[in-house]
């Protein structure tokens, strides 16, 4: 294992802001994981986390303190550092090795890749938001909830204004007003009256999901933009400019980060086109195919948006340490650039992997013997 000693702009973005004793608000984040989640056969592994660095590399951390720093070890350095047999393959090294390679570790996301992988969650339930941030994105659901509400009630006097209190309609303590509700609904959306309950759970986790990745694209953009016009410094600095590497990089970096956005920003817009035009006759079928639309581009959207967020991170960590011109430059050369290519061609890469499933579906079967 080796302890993160380097100054603090060189380490983790997010090792001071996201410690390991606070569980909840890694549920809530793009790039980290916690292991006690995961079944695993060690221990101590139980109090790590799984995180993606600067360079966006997945990583071990074991400890994570202001006063001690992060202490990281690599995937494949995982077995010295706890002691596993010489010989043969460990399972944890083996899950590890599978979860390392993952792009994105936010819940809807790892929802599809662990199912993939043939990994189970302890407890199952362990893959949703905080009810922190769950509460934080109530305010971003109103634009998909209304257009429910006014299709079932036909009204706006119908007492109801949020996904909960729909939902609290059907547990009702009074059974015939509960059971009223219930058919009605289910004449409304063409559906059997026992399907109602899960329509309502998918409905409102789909359209979560879309609020979550909509309110982690809206909080970066602004920061993006604000990265792109500080390298302008480095331009109009006499002996920078001359830098040939350093202005490569940074326009290398420009192009990939607005390239990138714009690719998440024109699939939100077809969300919202698609879930426009299913409200023109909405039934469960209709539904079905929006659904399926928004957990296809789960994964590529995830890890577009973790990338980003890291990679934001670190520039906002620089800057808040108070680096001078030169160090900064040294950042966009190096940890800025490390791993920029991944961003460049995470469309690709993660469509390639998505047609490789049968060989992720043999891995895991071969890792859970």
């Amino acid at each position: 294992m080796r302890q993160d000693t380097r100054p603090p702009y060189e380490q983790d973005p997010f090792a001071a802001s996201e410690a390991v004793d606070e569980p909840e608000s890694d549920m809530d984040s793009m790039y980290v994981l916690p292991l006690n989640i995961i079944p695993l056969d060690t221990p101590s592994l139980k109090r790590a986390r799984l995180i993606k660095n600067i360079r966006l590399e997945s990583v071990v951390e074991l400890f994570n303190s202001a006063e001690g720093g992060s202490g990281q070890v690599p995937v494949d350095e995982v077995g010295n550092a706890m002691d596993w047999p010489k010989t043969g393959l460990h399972p944890d090294e083996m899950k590890l090795s599978a979860l390392s390679s993952l792009h994105s570790y936010d819940v809807y996301s790892l929802r599809i890749q662990l199912r993939k992988l043939n990994i189970k969650c302890d407890p199952p339930e362990a893959l949703t938001l905080s009810e922190k941030k769950h509460g934080e994105l109530m305010q971003f659901m109103n634009d998909f909830t209304q257009p429910l509400l006014h299709k079932i009630y036909d009204t706006d006097d119908s007492g109801v204004e949020n996904m909960e209190q729909l939902v609290s309609q059907f547990s009702s303590p009074d059974q015939k007003e509960a059971l009223k509700n219930l058919k009605m609904m289910a004449e409304k959306l063409q559906i059997k009256l026992q399907d109602v309950p899960r329509f309502l759970e998918e409905y409102a986790d789909i359209y979560m999901s879309i609020a979550y990745g909509r309110e982690c694209l809206n909080s970066l953009i602004p920061r993006i933009v604000e990265f792109g016009e500080s390298m302008e410094e480095f331009r109009e600095n006499y002996e920078l400019s001359k830098d040939k590497r350093l202005m490569r990089s940074i326009d290398f970096i420009n192009d990939t980060l607005t390239d990138v956005t714009a690719s998440v920003v024109t699939r939100f817009e077809s969300f919202d086109r698609a879930s426009e035009t299913m409200w023109d006759n909405i039934t469960a079928e209709s539904f079905a195919k929006v659904k399926d639309m928004v957990r296809g581009h789960h994964v590529l959207v995830g890890t577009i948006l973790c990338s980003l967020t890291v990679k934001m991170n670190g520039w906002q960590d620089v800057l808040d340490n108070r680096r001078g011109l030169l160090r900064r430059a040294d950042f966009v050369r190096s940890d800025m650039m490390q791993g920029m290519e991944k961003i460049s061609k995470v469309e690709e890469t993660v469509i390639q992997q998505q047609k490789n499933a049968p060989a992720w579906e043999s891995f895991s079967a071969d890792m859970n013997k």
